[in-house]
């Protein structure tokens, strides 16, 4: 958890967006804010950052949920995958190739794996100097890109937000089963300025605690105040009504008072 023995400055804002957030969308655990640092960005709003830790990008997420602030540095980027995304190091050799997905049982095919990194949106070489998360509502200042994990009903709620937001116009989620919190739910948001989904991947599964009965997704952090704002209408709408099922109690009452009525 943060230190309240050496506080991490926040904007109120961010701590009143979170709760109104976390409130919509009954989230069981805290929205991240992501912040992709460049070399002449000023390092002292992360100053109470945890930067001790080797961490996969995914588990530094998972911390950041779950109340931690965390700064990732270059060299303690612990996924060889992640530290190419973010432009810390190239791909290992047996990652470029694809034969390392083969191993892994992800794919049988390693031409499969070696287009999966092909594809795969990243950050040029050299352009960050660390990745920084911590719980939106401790923000020290504006996040580049806001990260949710839960449930994917909840998730389909933010989705809907971000429909509302664009005018009505089809929303993408954009991925390869792989790299989902890294890429997926960072930098497609970060460089596309959109919001992006995932069903999640292989590694985000296995190194975290994130359950079968949840996913992930990420958006700029400019759209916050806008998504808030259309959840909000949403919670008072259509969310409910949704989730009470009325059409469904009736078509088992309807089922069962046929059944009843069978001879």
């Amino acid at each position: 958890m943060i230190d309240d023995s050496d506080p991490i400055p926040t904007d109120n804002r961010w701590t009143q967006t979170s709760a109104r957030l976390i409130a919509a969308l009954d989230l069981p655990t805290q929205p991240v804010g992501v912040w992709l640092l460049r070399p002449a960005d000023d390092p002292a709003p992360f100053a109470g950052f945890d930067a001790t830790a080797s961490l996969r990008f995914c588990q530094a997420l998972m911390r950041a949920r779950r109340g931690e602030a965390v700064l990732v540095q270059p060299a303690r980027l612990a996924c060889p995958a992640a530290a190419r995304a973010f432009g810390f190091r190239a791909l290992p050799p047996a990652l470029e190739s694809g034969e390392a997905l083969v191993g892994f049982g992800i794919v049988s095919d390693a031409a499969t794996g070696r287009t999966m990194f092909e594809g795969m949106p990243r950050i040029a070489p050299g352009r960050l100097a660390a990745v920084a998360a911590a719980p939106l509502a401790a923000a020290p200042r504006s996040p580049d890109v806001i990260v949710v994990e839960g449930p994917p009903e909840a998730l389909m709620w933010l989705a809907l937000a971000d429909l509302n937001r664009a005018g009505g116009v089809r929303r993408r989620g954009d991925t390869a089963v792989l790299q989902a919190t890294c890429v997926d739910a960072t930098i497609v948001p970060y460089l596309e300025q959109r919001l992006n989904f995932s069903l999640g991947c292989y590694g985000c599964r296995e190194a975290t605690d994130l359950g079968p009965e949840e996913t992930v997704l990420g958006f700029p952090a400019e759209h916050l105040d806008a998504l808030v704002d259309a959840l909000e209408r949403l919670r008072a709408t259509a969310i409910p009504r949704s989730r009470a099922k009325k059409p469904y109690e009736a078509l088992l009452r309807a089922t069962a008072s046929a059944g009843d009525r069978q001879p």
